[in-house]
């Protein structure tokens, strides 16, 4: 399959000469060219947030503004009291694997959610190692990285089984933090079953809420409230006026995250220990490089134990996940003394999910010999064709040797998150693009672009409204062709697809 599409991609071809008639395009002409593909929208079967979209065109004026960061809501409890169950219900689909078994959770922990009108970063943190010896531990640690990352907390505990000894050291912890917390009182499935909630009043945090998060019941009252308590814009990640870029420092385990950190903060700011995890909660530390100033956010894990070692890769994801809500562009470190690893692709496939900017950072440069070297560009050919477009930097943490050259690394791919093309010159690329490689006829039919525009930035967003539906290999071409064409280094591109129909006609 991946090959089929490689050719089908490569029979489209390269036009060097697009980018200097698009260049030497008249403003003016583009922007008049822009409106008349508008107006034929109207045509088509518009809704309402297609809408919105369209209506930001008006103020068109080359420059976007931010959208806010989405406030964050994390799912806290111990194992099996249903907070996947309820991730699942609030998403409205089955997202979050839910088991019997505790410690199912994995991988992908942060979700976009809606409710009403509202948008928000669901989180669930239903991560768990089945060793009970490690359980009261680690909820309390999960509790902790919800706390640092979240702008609200939901505190699940089973109502049929009340609050037990694990539940109350967490409770220890979520009173000293000034986010809010919402306790929701699982497992109330019926009326009978309300006063099992009341109970839990002496957890001394508030208001229970009885739900089922099985049958929905309650589900819709709680989200409600919860939107009375999150913020419209993420305190969390929200960006300090005129201050400096935040920068996320990930990697694996023992990759020298906290060495790197140290280097440019001039200190021992961090503990480094050759043993793998040993820093335990996300630091976030001011550095000057080459005469800069950047926020970084050292994210090594936690401390992993030998009975807490399943879950330790799920907390890295979550503390992974944490850090990228408070930055703006991530730099991934890759030990080159070791082949990569899947863990490193999984990582750099969290940075792609949040739509941050990405620079690759080769740390232990120092150490390669001239056959490692070889092994590695295969590997980087092989296992990061994916992220080819992100600006890599080789450096040794440890020394201090070549650090420096992050700078335009990190202002390359900043700049390139923050880009924003014009519309009357997205047009014009589109019209030149599909007249030169006209899109397959599927099925007798031949879908047409109507009309696209960049709907946002921190990722550069593109929106293209279609008579029908675009091939992935087709949109792919797009999102090469504008890396080619606008650079977009260091920054994912979204493609999205508004397939609209004509009005009156049938369905």
């Amino acid at each position: 399959m991946t090959d089929e599409h490689t050719t089908m991609e490569d029979d489209f071809g390269d036009d060097p000469e697009l980018a200097e008639r698009l260049a030497s395009l008249d403003e003016a002409e583009g922007e008049k060219r822009a409106e008349a593909l508008r107006q034929g929208l109207d045509e088509y079967e518009l809704e309402d947030d297609d809408e919105d979209i369209l209506g930001g065109l008006e103020d068109d004026d080359g420059e976007y503004r931010p959208q806010p960061a989405l406030p964050v809501l994390a799912v806290v409890g111990r194992p099996n009291v249903g907070k996947s169950a309820l991730v699942n219900r609030i998403l409205g689909r089955r997202e979050a694997v839910v088991q019997d078994t505790p410690g199912v959770t994995r991988d992908r922990v942060s979700y976009k959610a809606h409710w009403n009108t509202t948008s928000f970063t669901l989180v669930d943190t239903g991560g768990w190692e089945p060793d009970a010896k490690g359980i009261a531990h680690s909820v309390a640690l999960q509790a902790e990285v919800a706390i640092d990352l979240a702008d609200a907390i939901l505190f699940v505990v089973d109502s049929t089984v009340g609050a037990t000894a694990t539940d109350e050291h967490v409770v220890k912890l979520l009173r000293g933090t000034s986010r809010p917390v919402i306790v929701v009182a699982n497992k109330v499935d019926d009326q009978r079953q309300e006063s099992d909630a009341s109970a839990l009043w002496n957890l001394g945090l508030g208001e229970p809420w009885p739900v089922s998060a099985l049958h929905g019941r309650g589900v819709a009252d709680l989200l409600d409230h919860v939107l009375t308590v999150l913020p419209t814009e993420s305190a969390i990640a929200k960006p300090e006026p005129g201050g400096p870029r935040r920068v996320a420092l990930l990697g694996r385990p023992n990759v020298g995250k906290s060495s790197l950190l140290n280097k440019a903060a001039g200190s021992e700011r961090v503990v480094v220990n050759e043993l793998a995890g040993t820093t335990r909660d996300p630091v976030d530390e001011l550095v000057n490089i080459a005469g800069q100033a950047w926020r970084f956010v050292d994210t090594a894990g936690i401390r992993r134990r030998v009975h807490m070692a399943q879950g330790a890769d799920f907390y890295a994801s979550l503390r992974t996940t944490a850090a990228l809500e408070k930055a703006e562009v991530a730099v991934v470190l890759l030990d080159v003394s070791e082949p990569i690893s899947e863990q490193d692709v999984r990582i750099i496939d969290l940075v792609l999910e949040s739509g941050r900017a990405l620079v690759l950072a080769f740390n232990k440069w120092d150490l390669l010999d001239d056959e490692r070297r070889r092994y590695l560009e295969r590997e980087i050919e092989q296992d990061l064709a994916h992220v080819a477009w992100a600006p890599r930097v080789n450096i040794s943490a440890t020394t201090g040797r070549h650090i420096e050259k992050l700078v335009p690394a990190l202002e390359v791919a900043l700049e390139s998150w923050d880009q924003r093309v014009p519309t009357g010159k997205f047009n014009a690329f589109l019209a030149e693009l599909v007249a030169a490689h006209p899109h397959p006829v599927r099925g007798g039919k031949q879908p047409r672009i109507l009309f696209g525009t960049q709907a946002s930035t921190r990722p550069p967003t593109f929106v293209l409204f279609t008579s029908g539906f675009l091939d992935p290999q087709y949109r792919r071409f797009i999102q090469r062709r504008l890396r080619e064409i606008y650079g977009f280094a260091g920054s994912p591109i979204v493609v999205n697809m508004r397939v609209r129909e004509r009005r009156g006609k049938k369905k």
